[in-house]
């Protein structure tokens, strides 16, 4: 009875220990010290008298997770596969079979092989259902699935997949993958050079830095740099990055804290690259963080025009703390303020709606700044492009297609059902479109919104209580229109959808290297920025 005491309270006798390691404690030292107690003698009267067997490893993992969703989504516990995971993505290094997959119940789905690398050569492609690793059958395995991909370099796995509906099996030698962090740089035209930074891990300054010199060597007289889709990563690498454009000594952002060793003001080291070559930065919705340091810098310092939609508006700063057992907690430690002084968090965490969810700032409170030559700025809402192009109307709708994996399904049919042979030349059209919505309806795609949700709840209220006889008309009349409404709205997303179709397609034939091909072809917003930089007049009216 002792030794499974012991077990049962080990957990929390820890997380005392832990707790009072960290300065930021020393204020509210007795607070702290009773909450513990409290919860370390629940915790120990809960597994020692609850009536059915209780897993303490569980309780403790969902007492960890409730406690911190309250704050915000970027403060995370980790556990050894997510602190593994945390490793890859900023050194961009791993073993592997080279490609992104998907962990399903029942299966894995290869949702992007890597050209050259294991998946590819052993011929599989997106889309492709992994049903069993070896002897190992997916659907009844109850560990980490995705964890039977992995294995040492020059390995060899078996796997055994389904693609349209026929059964393959194929076996992959695993091997070092790289990830890079700049995955294209090339010319767009004979002055024009085109830079696509995809993450900012360990590599992503040193990448960037070979990609400007080599562009320049080979004419570039101006430089587009793609940071679209890019969700962020190491600070330390976003700062040298704008220092490849900018004077050494220049400030770059200010981090504040209420821990005033996180108060820190960041300034370019080096040398520059070059501070007078024309630059335009890419920014779209899914541009969050660094690569909103990056943007928002180089818009403060008019060192860059930017082009696009507006970012997404993360402007804190995490940092992962060591706990035991190999785990670690990541915590939003500051915010972070670019040269001008704004901070552009979107999303009020703190100050949460009667639902508790965080809301988005209202564009009445953002707060005017000015950057280097006096152009307006605010903060409160991401980073507002220079050159506009109207995001697109993400609705719940749209969200809830991508999330079903729709887009990515019909673009697996669509591989399968065409042999194209100039892929630079797609151009999905308007029977593409109507042939995307007979998907969803074929694939019984549904989404209750909100407002539906809350007209069925007070329907099925007005029927408990018997009032439901004079409105039911009504109720009825009001869910048809919504569900015109719910099609309306994905007729008005149109271009959006169709651009997530087509690069999902494009990728299908020429891997995500022939993509960024078909961007400087197709691309409306590359052409834009081509078409600024080459009129130097155009381009300087919009930093004055």
């Amino acid at each position: 009875m002792k030794n499974l005491l012991k077990k049962r309270i080990i957990i929390p006798i820890l997380a005392f220990t832990i707790f009072f390691t960290g300065t930021a404690f020393k204020n509210d030292f007795f607070e702290i010290a009773k909450q513990i107690e409290i919860f370390t003698t629940l915790f120990k009267e809960l597994n020692m008298n609850y009536v059915d067997e209780t897993n303490p490893g569980d309780l403790m993992d969902t007492a960890i997770k409730s406690m911190l969703a309250d704050l915000d989504p970027y403060t995370n516990f980790m556990n050894e596969q997510d602190v593994e995971s945390a490793r890859i993505n900023n050194t961009g290094d791993y073993t592997g079979i080279g490609a992104r997959v998907k962990t399903f119940k029942d299966k894995l789905v290869i949702i992007e092989p890597y050209k050259d690398y294991p998946a590819d050569k052993a011929g599989l492609k997106a889309g492709d259902e992994i049903i069993k690793v070896g002897d190992i059958v997916i659907e009844t395995y109850k560990e980490n699935t995705g964890d039977l991909l992995k294995g040492a370099s020059d390995t060899s796995v078996e796997v055994t997949y389904k693609r349209q509906g026929k059964t393959h099996t194929a076996t992959i030698k695993r091997a070092e993958v790289e990830i890079k962090a700049v995955p294209h740089f090339s010319m767009v035209n004979n002055k024009t050079g085109y830079i696509v930074l995809s993450r900012f891990n360990n590599k992503a300054h040193y990448e960037t830095n070979y990609a400007l010199r080599d562009l320049k060597a080979q004419g570039a007289e101006h430089i587009i740099l793609d940071l679209r889709g890019n969700p962020g990563g190491l600070l330390n690498e976003a700062i040298k990055i704008v220092n490849l454009f900018v004077p050494k000594g220049q400030l770059v952002v200010t981090t504040k804290s209420k821990v005033k060793k996180y108060n820190k003001t960041y300034y370019t080291q080096s040398e520059p690259i070059d501070t007078e070559i024309p630059l335009i930065v890419l920014i779209d919705g899914n541009s969050a963080s660094a690569s909103e340091i990056v943007s928002g810098s180089l818009q403060d310092l008019d060192r860059a025009v930017i082009v696009g939609a507006r970012s997404f508006g993360k402007g804190l700063v995490q940092r992962p703390k060591q706990l035991t057992y190999g785990t670690q907690v990541k915590i939003t430690i500051s915010r972070y303020y670019t040269p001008s002084g704004r901070c552009i968090q979107s999303l009020d965490y703190w100050n949460r709606n009667e639902k508790g969810e965080a809301v988005r700032v209202k564009q009445e409170n953002y707060n005017e700044f000015k950057t280097k030559n006096g152009r307006k700025v605010f903060d409160g809402g991401g980073v507002f492009p220079d050159v506009v192009f109207n995001a697109s109307k993400n609705s719940a709708i749209t969200n809830a297609i991508v999330n079903s994996d729709l887009v990515f399904n019909y673009g697996t049919d669509y591989y399968y059902k065409n042999n194209l042979t100039d892929i630079n030349g797609l151009k999905l059209s308007d029977t593409d479109f109507s042939n995307f919505k007979n998907y969803l309806k074929t694939n019984k795609f549904s989404f209750n919104t909100n407002t539906e949700k809350a007209l069925y709840k007070a329907f099925e209220a007005a029927t408990k209580e018997e009032l439901n006889d004079n409105i039911e008309k009504d109720f009825n009349t009001l869910i048809a229109n919504l569900k015109l409404t719910k099609t309306s709205v994905i007729d008005e997303n149109k271009d959006y959808l169709l651009e997530l179709l087509t690069e999902d397609i494009v990728k299908r034939y020429v891997y995500r290297e022939g993509l960024y091909e078909y961007y400087k072809i197709n691309d409306p917003r590359i052409k834009k920025a081509t078409e600024i930089l080459s009129n130097t007049s155009t381009y300087l009216n919009y930093l004055k």
